[in-house]
């Protein structure tokens, strides 16, 4: 039997099969640098409850019951498994995953969202950290089966993975408190120097949008690339960047749990189109299909509508879960 066959139970009776909270050891450790700094940023701003969400590591969790007509969609190798291995980002990525404030536990709405699903699908949820750079790598390499990592569908994804969506995607930029700027277009970053992740879809709209000043014979911006989102802040308190630009709904945290940076905007991450968020899976799987039920049925019966409020990114909601493939984007 193959080692993907082999069910989390027995292997937790072997004693092969690390708490959740100890997986950091096993996969693509954070650095420790990171690791402190997103310690310090999930407590940044007065403790459990600071901007009205709670990042203790021992919150109630938010669970849901099997689905069995949901539940027999499986491919046969997951269901006979026990495990949904579920990739996250190993980086602070509050609200949507990120270390608690005991440092241990991997918190936020991308976990809760997957943890449901998995209770939908009768199975066992595993959390595998990765970074934003290897998780294409290690999808296709079969190191989990889904990646929850706010990952927006774009064609240039649809040629190797297939999606099941969940949320909306909006984009937004960070300021100093009391800045002048008033950033949410082209025009309005020519000249600045905006931070922003690579790699990303936000950094494809400001690229864009650069070549549209660029047309029209006006100073592009500057883009710097960071490692970590402390080292974002650090570059925009010293003034070293007159903006950064990432999702909304990471951004909305910082802003409500600190009283030196304001959010400005909110563009469609997919601009000049829309995109939506969505699991993850490599080409053909066959796991977007039970995925998006099971979204649906949580949409359906609340639980989603519990961890979005939770995580207070009720914005992004969606009605209904939808696969999305190559062949039907």
């Amino acid at each position: 039997m193959s080692a993907r066959l082999l069910s989390r139970r027995a292997l937790a009776g072997a004693g092969l099969l690390l708490p959740v909270g100890l997986l950091a050891a096993c996969s693509d450790p954070t650095p420790a640098a990171d690791a402190a700094g997103a310690g310090s940023e999930a407590s940044d701003g007065g403790g459990a409850t600071a901007g009205g969400i709670d990042t203790s590591g021992t919150q109630e969790l938010i669970r849901s019951t099997v689905d069995e007509s949901v539940a027999a969609l499986l491919p046969p190798e997951i269901a006979e498994s026990g495990v949904l291995r579920v990739g996250i980002g190993s980086e602070s990525f509050a609200p949507l995953s990120f270390l608690a404030d005991d440092n241990t536990t991997y918190i936020g709405s991308e976990v809760d969202t997957a943890r449901l699903v998995a209770d939908t699908l009768g199975l066992d949820l595993e959390l595998v950290l990765t970074s934003w750079d290897n998780w294409p790598l290690k999808l296709e390499a079969g190191d989990f089966d889904v990646v929850h990592f706010n990952v927006g569908v774009t064609a240039e994804r649809l040629e190797k993975f297939d999606f099941a969506s969940y949320r909306a995607a909006y984009v937004s930029f960070l300021v100093t408190k009391g800045s002048e700027l008033r950033l949410d277009d082209a025009d309005s970053i020519s000249g600045r120097i905006i931070a922003v992740g690579a790699a990303t879809t936000q950094e494809r709209i400001l690229i864009d949008w650069n070549a549209e000043l660029e047309a029209a014979g006006k100073e592009p911006a500057e883009l710097k690339n960071y490692s970590t989102s402390a080292d974002t802040l650090l570059a925009l308190g010293s003034g070293r960047v007159d903006a950064s630009f990432g999702p909304y709904p990471t951004q909305t945290f910082i802003a409500a749990r600190r009283d030196d940076v304001e959010l400005q905007g909110r563009v469609e991450e997919g601009w000049p189109d829309t995109t939506l968020i969505a699991a993850t899976f490599d080409r053909g799987s066959g796991l977007a299909e039970p995925y998006a039920a099971a979204l649906n049925a949580l949409i359906a019966d609340g639980t989603y509508a519990q961890v979005l409020e939770r995580w207070q990114i009720t914005d992004e909601a969606l009605t209904e879960s939808r696969v999305h493939t190559k062949e039907k984007p």
